[in-house]
């Protein structure tokens, strides 16, 4: 995961600055057209929209909602999850997990066949907040019931976006940058493509479910809270959220840049994240806790589905996606199998230097007190393969190294880790390695046709 805080060394005033234009040009940068040249030859942009200042707060009549969309959350959230089993239920204890319905309804919105899978558009009402977004990519022409996975999407600092960075969709829609800004600026983020660069950077260029898919699992991902469709309402901001926006755009004026719809709204939610935290402790809950309620429910839906064999399930995540496994792995018995991509370390190795490399996903209230980050591994029977990056720039050698011998001590029989000499990503060699270890536990590629959602279980 990387830092959500945009701490801002000096704000600068868009007033005296001047920029060369021709010397700032970057491919894949968009930059705003000048509106004029002063008398020295400098470009000149229009200031970005600014976001409110100390005067314009204190002229507010009211302060902004710090949870809209989320309005009901502080109502629902005293219901909390009933787990199987003692270790499981002590964990959703500390970290406030919310009951999750069961028998979810869903909806089905679309599907299309492109590239041997089937992919379907999903989403479902949960207790709270707005709806969940999810994507079922499955083999096309193979019968089931397979072996289902939940993949698990990362941090990223990216909210405007969830699972749709693990979706391949078709290639009429791929390279469409006005289906996605439109559909972020309406606030229609379940129906927005992500940059391919999000992919390229982290994945490897690989659309991780997708590929899953080809390989022979039901692979559901869906959009978790903070996230896409889960996300929250920004608009007006939040006066915390308001002032540390205002740096990030001197500094998009400063350079002549033009943010897209997606990057304003992911320097909004990235301030925002602490406010979503400090929610969450006045309410018994935490970011993590929340997050985990999100995932079982998804889990639920993938047990439920037909061609998918609730006895065959697994999930795996890169990063803050990790975290989530390692977490949803000790909170439900459904799991058989899970990986886990760089996101392995002790706590104590995050002290002093690299608290700021993470968010409250890892970061939650009252945890250490059961035991350390490796510790909930040893909360489920499932086996687990631990792969991490050598050259991680989030985490320091030794913490992995600790976590590694501890896992290696506590289970033996179950745990599996592999060194990469590579930094904060998930190439397809790591994949293809999470995917062999998958398959041998779940033994993926001996079903013969996935048949689509059941629509006796749709809300449509």
């Amino acid at each position: 995961m990387y830092s959500l805080l945009l701490i801002f060394e000096k704000a600068f005033s868009c007033e005296t600055a001047h920029i060369d234009f021709p010397t700032l040009k970057k491919p894949g940068v968009r930059y705003r057209t000048p509106s004029r040249i002063d008398k020295a030859g400098h470009y000149c942009f229009p200031p970005t929209t600014p976001a409110m200042s100390g005067a314009d707060m204190a002229d507010s009549s009211s302060r902004p909602s710090a949870l809209a969309r989320y309005e009901d959350w502080p109502c629902y959230v005293g219901r909390r999850h009933v787990a199987e089993s003692a270790d499981a239920q002590q964990l959703a204890d500390t970290l406030g997990v919310p009951a999750v319905i069961s028998e979810l309804p869903y909806t089905v919105h679309s599907e299309n066949e492109h590239d041997g899978v089937i992919t379907t558009h999903l989403s479902w009402q949960l207790g709270f907040g707005p709806k969940t977004s999810a994507w079922l990519v499955r083999p096309a022409g193979v019968t089931g019931p397979l072996p289902g996975l939940l993949a698990l999407h990362c941090h990223g600092g990216i909210k405007a976006y969830g699972a749709q960075r693990l979706v391949s969709f078709p290639r009429s829609l791929e390279n469409r940058d006005d289906v996605t800004s439109s559909a972020v600026a309406s606030g229609s983020a379940s129906h927005a493509l992500p940059p391919l660069d999000v992919r390229a950077k982290l994945y490897g260029g690989r659309a991780l479910a997708t590929w899953l898919a080809q390989q022979g699992f039901a692979v559901l991902t869906h959009d978790a809270f903070m996230w896409g469709s889960r996300s929250f309402g920004l608009e007006p901001l939040p006066w915390r959220a308001a002032n540390a926006v205002s740096g990030q755009q001197a500094l998009w004026r400063e350079a002549g840049v033009e943010p897209s719809a997606a990057e304003q709204y992911n320097a909004a939610a990235a301030a925002h994240e602490e406010t979503v935290a400090k929610a969450a402790t006045l309410m018994g809950t935490t970011v993590a806790g929340t997050v985990a309620h999100d995932d079982l429910a998804a889990l639920g839906i993938l047990a439920s589905l037909p061609g998918v064999d609730a006895d065959r399930l697994g999930c795996l995540g890169f990063s803050g996606g990790g975290g989530r496994a390692l977490v949803l792995a000790a909170l439900s018995p459904l799991i058989r199998s899970y990986v886990v991509t760089c996101m392995m370390t002790t706590f104590a190795s995050l002290l002093p230097a690299y608290l700021d490399a993470h968010s409250w996903l890892l970061h939650t209230p009252g945890l250490a007190k059961l035991g350390d980050w490796p510790d909930l591994a040893a909360r489920s029977r499932a086996k687990v393969l631990v792969q991490y990056g050598l050259a991680d720039q989030l985490f320091p050698e030794q913490g992995m190294r600790d976590a590694h011998n501890r896992l290696l001590e506590r289970l033996p029989a179950r745990y599996t880790g592999s060194f990469w000499q590579e930094p904060h990503v998930f190439t397809p060699a790591m994949q293809e390695e999470a995917a062999a270890f998958l398959t041998a536990v779940l033994q993926a590629g001996q079903a013969t046709s996935a048949p689509a959602p059941d629509p006796a279980r749709t809300a449509s």
